[in-house]
């Protein structure tokens, strides 16, 4: 977990305002045709609220410029990687000069912390993670769908906001199988192509995944199982897998942190981890694997938490959040996820390493807002989840 702290110059002291709403079908039918504990300092002093929305890099309102900076606080917790986190939330500092305080959270313990508070959240906003978690808890009425900001005009597709007004993607991330090629060499195993090979006798004690108690991505390859081979066959398939996992780690992401060292030999997790491995840590012995039956993804969204003490800094955190400013931060800082807003660049590693964002299956988003908490229950029932291979810490 992190937590920091960063302050910039004084906000504007003046009365904010509150920005209204529009539907989601009127919006998009009018964008289609108009086209740990760290402190860091502030390099900037933020926009002038005195100017027009165009002088603003983000294109935020100059009404809302204001009401955030009267309201001088952000509170974030994020559930991307930590790096991009520390990232964004300094850089907001920079622009608009508002204090951000944030925490990293995995996104399954974002999530119990979001419902913990039932509605008197301690943060504003939540950035980054699957959206299976934020899809629950917008059901459970914990995010804010009052705003409906301009930017979400330049998502790629309606798929990459909710259906309630209440998340906004940001970011799409694949879902596969990575190994260490040359662990995998010394020990005469042959390479995995598909979620089946992971059974086979010669990979006992080798995988590393997630534990599904504690992280999104074990959620999503848990769904993405069930969805693949049928509920039952699904389960089946976790269980005889567990025979051959070694540990089940607390984070989605370090499986993959562990492979190019060779603690672990075979990883489940999402393939841009894999790539940050590759071109920033220089393990060039990490191998990508996407599934052959199917490539399973998740979209990073971001929102604002119902009863958000900074409610208009929120809203202006979601048009940052949408835009260039914000999400062209992340392959500089180790996520190379494809960018689902039609503005920003996008990051060439992914095409790099020969990945398809486009050639996906088709993930059933419902059934996993609905039954996520019981194939948990169920996995973890067959599994037990109690002795050491699995980290909750």
């Amino acid at each position: 977990m992190l937590k920091a702290s960063l302050t910039g110059g004084p906000g504007t002291q003046m009365r904010g305002k509150t920005m209204g709403n529009v539907t989601r079908r009127d919006f998009f039918g009018v964008a289609g045709l108009a086209a740990a504990t760290l402190g860091l300092g502030a390099c900037g002093q933020g926009s002038s609220s005195s100017g027009s929305s165009t002088r603003d890099p983000v294109g935020a309102d100059s009404d809302l410029i204001d009401a955030a900076k009267a309201e001088g606080t952000l509170n974030v917790v994020g559930s991307c990687a930590e790096e991009y986190l520390a990232a964004a939330c300094k850089h907001f500092n920079e622009l608009y000069g508002l204090q951000v305080n944030y925490k990293h959270l995995s996104t399954a313990d974002a999530q119990a912390l979001v419902e913990s508070e039932a509605g008197a959240p301690t943060h504003d906003v939540w950035f980054g993670g699957t959206t299976d978690p934020y899809n629950i808890v917008s059901d459970e009425g914990y995010l804010d769908n009052s705003y409906l900001p301009k930017n979400s005009s330049h998502l790629m597709s309606e798929s990459y906001m909710s259906s309630n007004n209440d998340w906004f993607g940001i970011y799409k991330g694949l879902l596969g199988i990575m190994y260490n090629k040359d662990e995998l060499d010394r020990l005469g195993i042959d390479a995995p192509k598909d979620w089946p090979d992971l059974l086979d006798t010669s990979c006992q004690g080798l995988i590393w995944t997630s534990n599904y108690s504690t992280s999104g991505t074990a959620r999503l390859f848990l769904n993405t199982i069930i969805q693949t081979y049928g509920h039952d066959q699904g389960l089946n398939y976790l269980q005889q897998l567990d025979k051959n996992v070694q540990v089940y780690t607390k984070a989605g992401a370090m499986p993959v942190k562990s492979l190019g060292t060779g603690e672990a030999v075979i990883a489940i997790g999402f393939l841009h981890d894999g790539i940050a491995q590759i071109e920033d840590n220089g393990y060039e012995n990490i191998e990508l694997v996407a599934p052959a039956s199917g490539v399973s993804y998740e979209i990073g969204a971001t929102a604002v938490l119902k009863g958000a003490a900074h409610p208009n800094a929120g809203k202006l955190w979601l048009e940052y959040a949408l835009s260039p400013e914000c999400v062209e931060l992340a392959d500089d800082n180790g996520s190379y996820q494809t960018l689902v807003i039609d503005n920003a660049h996008q990051p060439s590693q992914v095409s790099k390493h020969g990945l398809n964002p486009d050639d996906v299956m088709d993930y059933d988003f419902d059934d996993a807002r609905e039954h996520t908490a019981t194939y948990v229950q169920e996995i973890m029932g067959l599994i037990g989840g109690t002795d050491s291979r699995f980290q909750a810490q």
